[in-house]
């Protein structure tokens, strides 16, 4: 009962302060309409780099252009999910470093909430948009044999990409406290990890693949179960059930996300301003 109480605390929590911004941005409708259509516009500089690529070559890594949309579309809109609605957790530095965050630490709400919800951008949308237009261009164009399982998978691979790039972005907050500020690392990690698997496994090095898939598991936010749904090995050699793994992984990232957050707010020490 504590547990779910303080969940939907913080849901409410987040939800209101959300609503704050979301209020505040729209004072100026016209000024959001141009910032989401920015935002859409530069983000869609990362697929037309791919689009560029592909004007002088038939394949990348052995993986024609539909599914390399698809490895782009389903990290995209996953990371732009979890963008949007953790991604301001890279201002927590800031708030450390001039003191505010004791702030949050006093106030009757959970601080992963109010620090989640802090500026609260939905200009993120453009992101979204962008990627679940790409990933409905690959999946009219990507030749697979659709069966229930692969259908199944591509939410599932969506919504557990977002749950596993939330994870970083919590995980990435509570190294902040310790490291009292160091947003740089965060954004290689969430930012850096979301244009790595935009790429087929096939570019990278065993090593790397590896890494990304034992150490830091972000290939089960689409590499992994997209293997499986477009018949390809996988680089390394998983089992096929693999391809079914990603709630699962999800579920061990933000459970150890939660642990180093509680970790990391145990050991602040305030800056005493």
């Amino acid at each position: 009962m504590g547990e779910r109480h303080a969940l939907a605390e913080g849901l409410r929590a987040y939800g209101l302060i959300a609503g704050m911004w979301v209020r505040s941005s729209m004072t100026y409708r016209t000024s959001f309409v141009v910032t989401v259509f920015g935002n859409l516009v530069v983000t869609a500089l990362d697929f037309v780099a791919i689009l560029l690529m592909f004007s002088q070559v038939d394949s990348l890594g052995g993986w024609s252009l539909p599914e390399v949309a698809f490895l782009y579309g389903l990290s995209a809109t996953a990371f732009g999910i979890a963008d949007l609605v953790l991604g301001s957790m890279d201002v927590l530095g800031g708030r450390i470093r001039d003191g505010s965050f004791d702030t949050l630490l006093v106030r009757p709400a959970p601080v992963l909430a109010q620090v989640g919800a802090d500026h609260f951008a939905l200009r993120r949308l453009g992101r979204i948009t962008q990627g679940a237009v790409v990933l409905g261009y690959a999946l009219v164009s990507v030749d697979v044999d659709w069966s229930a399982p692969k259908v199944l998978l591509v939410p599932v691979m969506v919504v557990s990409g977002a749950a596993i790039f939330s994870a970083l972005f919590v995980a990435g907050a509570a190294f902040q406290i310790f490291a009292q500020d160091a947003a740089e690392v965060q954004n290689a990690f969430t930012y850096g990890g979301t244009t790595l698997l935009q790429y087929p496994p096939t570019v990278f090095g065993k090593d790397l693949v590896r890494g990304v898939t034992f150490m830091l598991p972000l290939a089960f936010v689409n590499w992994v179960s997209a293997a499986y749904v477009l018949g390809r090995p996988y680089p390394i050699g998983l089992p096929s059930w693999a391809a079914f793994m990603s709630p699962l992984v999800a579920a061990a990232c933000c459970a150890l996300a939660g642990l180093a957050w509680r970790a990391g707010l145990r050991s602040y020490r305030s800056t005493g301003s």
